[in-house]
């Protein structure tokens, strides 16, 4: 089985459900976004709720990845920063209680943490003080790290540290790494186009998007989006929500259906995505099947406040992705 390395902004993520989406508007914050947010941005934020209504969990979107990764039976660690502070504790010990490897470099500044509020529609805005988490920078970055893995999943929130990135991929090329990239949110793809661009076609073998990210990156809606990503790339992802996803790799195309979910927060919908294909990839499985596998994990995750699931949960769906592997095992067989 392959191993996955992951890199991201080490968070701890604080959820918080919103009953009235003005609360947004009022603090002048992009709906559905990823707003980057100062201390000062924080407290304003936090005055205006209960904040011991809150949930607290290890997050950043390579970190959602990885840990859902090894919840799956999958192997993995992650590359951050965090502070010599309490939540930088929470965030190492929630990372290997998870059983992920934790490769983390200190800081003796904050903490980074993302306040995700979450509206009644599902939807998540996220307000993020990256603290100690922007402070990843080359010199953290060692060829030791890469040694034992087999592919390199990045967060797109990373790509404001061009050097860092480039610095990253040359290495994780160099210890003969796959590279992975989730695409984050349109809005830093659009603020970081020509970046992108050139990381996908020079370094970039997978690629993840949502049809925002997509239409973003390309000017293109999703299917088209999709041959466009594909030529630059090994494996091309475009998820449409609820109405599944596209996989693309050697010109073939294939069709993800949806699974049915009660949608209370999308909250990781698109980390979780990315970890059961990444594992099903890490298994050597069919590119179907491996986004078979996404599609179900994300359904679930849709389904909880946050990126983290309860045990319950994580035994349901390991025994519906063995059912998924073992019903495509049967029909290679006969």
């Amino acid at each position: 089985m392959k191993k996955i390395l992951g890199m991201g902004n080490a968070l701890t993520d604080i959820l918080l459900q919103i009953n009235d989406d003005n609360v947004i508007f009022n603090l002048n914050l992009l709906k559905g976004g990823m707003n980057l947010i100062d201390l000062i941005k924080l407290e304003e934020i936090r005055s205006h709720f209960d904040m011991l209504t809150s949930k607290k969990a290890a997050g950043g979107s390579a970190s959602n990845t990885v840990n859902g990764i090894t919840r799956l039976g999958g192997q993995a660690g992650f590359v951050g920063k965090v502070g010599n502070d309490e939540t930088g504790d929470f965030f190492r010990n929630d990372t290997i209680n998870n059983g992920v490897a934790p490769i983390l470099s200190y800081s003796s500044n904050q903490s980074g943490v993302c306040t995700v509020l979450v509206s009644k529609d599902g939807e998540r805005t996220m307000c993020t003080f990256l603290g100690a988490a922007a402070e990843l920078e080359v010199d953290d970055i060692k060829p030791e790290m890469f040694e034992g893995y087999d592919i390199f999943h990045i967060e797109g929130y990373l790509v404001q540290n061009h050097d860092l990135i480039y610095n990253a991929v040359k290495h994780a090329k160099k210890a003969g790494l796959l590279v992975s990239i989730d695409m984050a949110s349109y809005n830093v793809v659009e603020a970081n186009l020509d970046f992108l661009k050139k990381l996908v076609a020079e370094y970039v073998d997978i690629v993840f998007a949502n049809e925002d990210e997509a239409r973003a990156f390309t000017g293109k809606e999703p299917e088209d989006a999709l041959i466009k990503i594909a030529e630059n790339s090994y494996i091309a992802v475009v998820k449409v929500g609820k109405d599944g996803s596209y996989v693309m790799s050697d010109n073939i195309k294939h069709t993800i259906e949806p699974y049915v979910a009660d949608c209370i927060d999308t909250t990781g919908a698109g980390d979780l995505y990315a970890a059961g294909f990444l594992y099903g990839l890490s298994r050597d499985l069919p590119l179907d099947i491996c986004g078979k596998i996404g599609s179900y994990v994300s359904s679930q995750v849709v389904e909880v406040i946050g990126a983290k699931m309860s045990e319950e949960t994580w035994e349901k769906i390991n025994s519906e992705v063995k059912m998924i592997i073992g019903d495509w095992s049967i029909v290679n067989s006969q």
